[in-house]
């Protein structure tokens, strides 16, 4: 069973190896297939939710992006005042967000490729994790938000894949399978495993299912 080091390894290697084009233009205005395109509306609607869990000003809040892809939440924080420290495992989708990033707001935004959880990042007031921790095991998740908590005085927002029968059944089917494209593997959730696992304050937010993106959105405070 792999770790969180390896998994971490995995995901880089998938995303700047083969994943980079396909995020590209799935989180641009650019034409996708209907399944995509389910996708891409799941996506938004999780988005949304998270930032309404944080105040509508955000000036003088230093907040992580963790996970940032191709910049969309990065660029929703830094509009409405927040330093944003915005970090993607893949320099590629970095580059992406950087470039897409206006003018105005690049003062409020500092990018990082790498380990989203390393202490070199800072302190922030909440992180923001979207989809970012979907391929941990359980007791990796937990370890994660322990490691953010320790220095965010607010609240980490962030999502899991969870445990509906039609996930359960991919996941199951996927791993009697070898996967030749070595990419990694979605591992659903039960939300209250995590809760156990982290000994923390934990609270579910809401469930987005659409199409083929169903994603739900918890809340930690240690």
């Amino acid at each position: 069973m792999q770790d969180y080091s390896a998994t971490l390894s995995r995901v880089e290697d998938y995303f700047d190896r083969s994943a980079t084009k396909v995020w590209e233009r799935l989180t641009s205005d650019a034409p996708v297939s209907r399944i995509r395109q389910t996708v891409r509306e799941g996506r938004d609607r999780m988005r949304a939710i998270m930032l309404s869990r944080l105040p509508a000003d955000l000036r003088g809040c230093r907040v992580l992006d963790a996970g940032c892809g191709t910049g969309l939440m990065t660029a929703e924080l830094a509009a409405r005042g927040a330093d944003v420290v915005a970090v993607d495992i893949s320099p590629q989708l970095i580059a992406i967000a950087e470039q897409r990033l206006t003018e105005d707001l690049r003062p409020r935004v500092t990018f990082a490729s790498g380990d989203m959880t390393c202490a070199s990042h800072g302190r922030f007031d909440f992180v923001m994790a979207m989809d970012s921790l979907i391929y941990y095991r359980t007791p990796d998740i937990a370890q994660a938000l322990r490691k953010l908590a320790d220095r965010t005085s607010g609240h980490i927002t962030f999502t899991v894949a969870p445990r509906t029968p039609f996930l359960m059944t991919f996941f199951t089917i996927g791993k009697a399978f070898p996967r030749a494209d070595r990419s990694p593997t979605m591992i659903p959730q039960d939300w209250r495993a995590i809760a156990r696992h982290t000994g923390g304050d934990l609270a579910k937010v809401e469930r987005v299912s659409r199409g083929f993106y169903i994603s739900e959105c918890l809340e930690y405070r240690a």
